[in-house]
């Protein structure tokens, strides 16, 4: 499942096998108990695509981070306030993956998808959880003190924006709650004057 990029439709076993680096025999093999637990899907011509147990799969864990209910109404206050984009992040080892995304009103945006996944250590909201996830050094540190980051071209040399930690019961941290859109419009002042807005909704 993991040689499925977010643009792939579908995939044929060559592109599998090549994006894997596994025999086909064995791709076959695992490409059968995936389609008896509708995990991938074979379409007429062969190929094969992300079959709708995955989507089923995906809500649930959705769900089991944070409840959507309390999390969406928030992200859209934050998207009308502010008119840009809002995404929450969650860290899954050393990369973050967007689960939840409230796209901007304005006509050209910075457009991440839900279920994209992108570097741990680049960008305001891989920042935020590498810092409250241990990360020692700068400026992890001043980030934890802060309870936000600021980034302008960190990541994307076109984009900026602003994160905040959010937390379950106690201490535990959920993900990371993220103000963005390209540098033109979100410049510095824009981020200082959404920090706190943003703070005080994660």
């Amino acid at each position: 499942l993991d040689a499925f990029a977010t643009a792939d439709r579908s995939l044929s076993l060559a592109e599998i096998a090549a994006r894997t680096g596994l025999y086909k025999s064995t791709i076959l093999r695992l490409a059968n108990s995936l389609l008896r637990g509708q995990l991938l899907e074979r379409l007429d011509d062969g190929r094969y695509r992300v079959g709708p147990a995955t989507f089923r799969l995906g809500a649930l864990y959705q769900r089991s981070v944070v409840a959507i209910d309390i999390l969406l109404p928030i992200m859209r206050d934050l998207a009308e306030r502010s008119w840009e984009s809002v995404a929450f992040y969650v860290r899954s080892g050393d990369v973050r993956t967007c689960l939840y995304r409230v796209e901007s009103k304005h006509p050209i945006r910075y457009t991440i998808r839900e279920g994209d996944v992108l570097p741990l250590l680049a960008g305001s909201g891989g920042r935020v959880l590498a810092a409250f996830s241990g990360q020692q050094g700068e400026p992890y540190e001043t980030i934890r003190k802060s309870y936000h980051c600021l980034s302008v071209g960190d990541r994307d040399p076109e984009t900026a924006g602003v994160s905040a930690p959010v937390f379950g019961p106690g201490p535990t941290l959920l993900g990371a709650l993220t103000l963005s859109g390209p540098s033109t419009r979100v410049d510095a002042a824009f981020l200082q004057r959404m920090k706190n807005p943003l703070i005080e909704a994660a």
